[in-house]
């Protein structure tokens, strides 16, 4: 229930900020174009706050956080008055209604921007892609990859760090190759290795391009010392203690940290004889798991932390750069995404990536939770990310998003004559059959994923 609170809050905070500034875009180009704007509102339904301007335009906050609109003064929805026709939105130029039109998208890049330059700025705490292992027979064995390398380049794309690393590899879905550089991290010698992808895709099972080629991230090593008990957990009741170190469960010696949490998970609700040292001293406690629901089944859970060896300094990167630095890398971070997201797009419509990876309310939600609870950081990379995408998506060709109303302002251009109204209404039902469809299926992929 935590959770679901925290992501939820989370979401309107990212979906308020995303729809505020997309509609911003559209009003703040009205009002430069001399529309007259009659209502801004963030959200649908029942207005929670309103407040009327001076100029007559009203302010609202209403109660579905899931998008806003701009009513406009347009002959085209009710009679104008006379006196007020030059302010209707469809007297204006095809220049200025494109204009405001268009504003929107683009409001939605420069958030992308601003906010990849504050994360700069602030300085985006990360670790250099070093491989910690692949798996037996996967693409990134057979090409020669191996524990103690560090991806320095994929293709072209430098990466600094693993976020980079899966990037670039999401980029190259559909492709025959894939040529990677890697140095050792012990000769500190370069080489480079061609991995055969022809046969890799991604699917809703699998979405993780590093894991799915069989590349294993280094983590330091997990200890069998105990870091945290939780409060009122069975380990408390039990007797355990920070800094015990955990020895065998009935008898069976502990190799790793692995070993306890699969023991204790697989019996909730049964006593357990622990043995451990404190102090120099042995120590032997019954421990009794309770039941705790993880990803759909009822596992043993204790409420103990381990202590983790600390990260190596030489594999830690700070992303930090000053003011005017940032810009550039905000700039280009944005053109990169951006052109990996219309990659993305195509390939779903060529059936080169699986409909299956389309991602709903449910998912960005989770992105949204999740993200925030790593840092301010985190959570701006996300909503910069979620603000790329709404802006591609709204330049779609579709007659019920900006793009749609964009490509009928350019087939007036070329004829010098508006596209019907009759053309516009079916062309907008057709628009809307689309959206909702592509919407159900991103929803019914979320709850497969649950």
């Amino acid at each position: 229930m935590n959770d679901l609170i925290w992501n939820t809050s989370f979401f309107i905070i990212a979906l308020g900020i995303l729809v505020t500034v997309h509609e911003f875009g559209h009003f703040w180009v009205a009002r430069r174009c001399g529309v007259k704007v009659e209502r801004f509102s963030i959200g649908f339904g029942k207005a929670l706050w309103r407040r009327t301007a001076a100029d007559g335009t009203e302010y609202v906050v209403a109660l579905i956080p899931l998008g806003g609109y701009v009513k406009m003064l347009d002959e085209r929805v009710a009679p104008v008055p006379a006196e007020l026709r030059s302010q209707a939105f469809n007297n204006k130029s095809l220049a200025q209604r494109s204009a405001v039109v268009a504003a929107g998208p683009l409001a939605n890049f420069i958030l992308a921007i601003f906010a990849f330059w504050l994360m700069f700025i602030i300085g985006v705490p990360s670790v250099k892609p070093v491989l910690g292992g692949v798996v037996e027979g996967s693409i990134a064995e057979q090409a020669g990859l191996r524990a103690g390398q560090e991806i320095v380049r994929i293709d072209e794309q430098r990466t600094l760090d693993w976020e980079a690393v899966n990037l670039a590899l999401v980029s190259h879905l559909g492709n025959q190759a894939l040529d990677v550089q890697v140095k050792d991290l012990k000769t500190q010698q370069l080489s480079n290795k061609l991995l055969d992808i022809r046969n890799w895709q991604l699917d809703s099972e699998q979405q993780n391009p590093i894991l799915s080629l069989g590349l294993q991230a280094y983590s330091p090593d997990i200890l069998t010392t105990v870091a945290q008990v939780v409060d009122g957990k069975p380990a408390e009741r039990a007797g355990v203690q920070v800094g015990d170190q955990l020895i065998a469960l009935d008898g069976n010696e502990l190799a790793s940290w692995q070993d306890f949490v699969s023991y204790v998970q697989a019996r909730p609700e049964q006593v357990i004889q622990l043995s451990l040292l404190r102090q120099g001293q042995s120590l032997q406690l019954d421990l009794r798991p309770e039941t705790r629901e993880y990803q759909g089944k009822s596992t043993g859970y204790v409420g103990l932390a381990p202590e983790v060896e600390p990260y190596p300094a030489e594999y830690q990167v700070n992303l930090h750069y000053g003011l005017f630095d940032a810009v550039g890398k905000s700039l280009e971070r944005t053109w990169h995404l951006s052109k990996l997201t219309v990659s993305m797009i195509g390939k779903l419509v060529t059936g080169v990536v699986s409909l299956d990876n389309l991602s709903g309310p449910i998912s960005i939600a989770k992105g949204a939770g999740a993200t925030a609870d790593y840092g301010l950081v985190y959570f701006l990379g996300f909503v910069a990310l979620v603000s790329i995408n709404l802006g591609i998506i709204n330049l779609f060709p579709l007659p019920v998003l900006d793009g749609g109303h964009l490509v009928f302002f350019a087939i007036e251009g070329i004829t010098g004559k508006p596209v019907s109204e009759r053309v516009q209404e079916i062309g907008f039902r057709i628009g809307a059959v689309l959206v909702m469809a592509l919407m159900s299926l991103a929803i019914f992929n979320d709850f497969m994923r649950l």
